[in-house]
């Protein structure tokens, strides 16, 4: 008698979770980046999201191959170095009803990048931003990158004396409106954020420390799985309610920020420092510097707005994408080409 075989568990849309992988892994065993991935490919399963309304754009680096391995039916571009954030803008402005993933690394983002990173924080364009940051170029065997903490160890006894860029820092004083950092190796609190930032509109931009296994995972780095397990300082517990789930209330008022996310659902904190106020951009500052003082990985969501607009909101652009619209929609008239002509002369 034949075995009938098991249909497979499905998400809220009717997708298993075979439909939100990618390509088999061509990076180093052992690598954060494929936890990462990982973390992705749940949360964009968990919340139905439809890989086909996905766009995932990355720049160069190790960090930048990674969306080759989860939802492959979403659109995908490679950029070159450090341009991701100017093709973002590009195609969101193109298409503003798709679902942006940008995936960049430390060496992507706060080298080369950083002109066009700085501003893509700043217009709150709605992508998640996730810097799969390891602290070296991996590509090019293991230099240090702007993300490199004073007194960090190469493999070959090279010490960093130059100061590390903190990233989320940066993001919450330019103007991103969902700013966190996570460990790869924390499967709990990154799939939590990663669920939040897909009901957010806005930019949200994600940190997350990514050991190297090849040239920065030895005794010295800053970014080794040891030295993140022996130093990582949580801000809060990270909880989150999708809004096809019931809400219930089960905290105590006074010790947990509830945040009412764009879609409905709602991200949860749980206090673990007395002084913790997720929606204060100084606080979250001060926070991140105390923590770099005294040694300490802050990881958390350290600021989120719910209200400020987006850029394609500030832009006020018609609801359809603007690469769908006609020509007869988009392109001024004889008439008023030169009405515009005659108030220059």
């Amino acid at each position: 008698m034949a075995t009938a075989t098991p249909t497979p568990k499905v998400n809220r849309i009717g997708l298993p979770i075979v439909d939100y992988r990618g390509g088999k892994t061509t990076l180093c065993a052992g690598c954060g980046h494929n936890a990462i991935s990982e973390r992705i490919i749940d949360a964009m399963y968990e919340m139905g999201v439809q890989p086909e309304r996905v766009m995932k754009i990355s720049g160069i680096g190790c960090s930048s191959k990674s969306p080759a391995y989860f939802l492959s039916r979403a659109h995908s571009f490679n950029t070159v170095h450090g341009r991701m954030p100017a093709v973002a803008t590009g195609a969101l402005l193109a298409n503003k009803t798709v679902k942006a993933l940008g995936v960049s690394g430390d060496g992507d983002t706060a080298s080369i990048g950083m002109g066009q990173f700085v501003h893509l924080l700043r217009r709150n364009l709605p992508i998640i931003y996730i810097i799969e940051d390891n602290g070296v170029y991996g590509l090019t065997k293991g230099q240090f990158s702007a993300t490199a903490d004073v007194g960090s160890k190469l493999k070959t006894g090279v010490i960093n004396d130059l100061p590390a860029i903190d990233t989320c820092a940066l993001a919450v004083q330019l103007g991103a409106t969902f700013v966190g950092r996570s460990f790869s190796g924390d499967k709990k609190q990154l799939l939590a954020m990663l669920k939040a930032a897909i009901s957010h509109k806005g930019t949200v931009m994600l940190d997350v420390i990514s050991p190297c296994v090849t040239f920065n995972d030895h005794e010295g780095s800053t970014k080794s799985y040891k030295y993140m397990q022996e130093h990582e300082e949580a801000i809060s517990e990270v909880g989150f309610v999708p809004h096809f789930e019931d809400i219930s209330v089960d905290y105590d008022a006074g010790s947990t920020y509830d945040v009412k996310m764009h879609d409905g659902s709602h991200l949860r904190l749980r206090k673990l420092r007395e002084d913790y106020n997720p929606n204060n951009r100084v606080s979250a500052v001060s926070a991140l510097m105390e923590a770099h003082e005294k040694g300490e990985i802050l990881t958390g969501v350290f600021y989120i707005d719910t209200q400020k607009p987006s850029f394609t909101e500030l832009l006020n652009t018609v609801d359809e994408p603007l690469a769908t619209l006609p020509e007869s929609r988009t392109r001024p008239s004889k008439q008023v080409l030169t009405e515009i002509m005659a108030k220059l002369l």
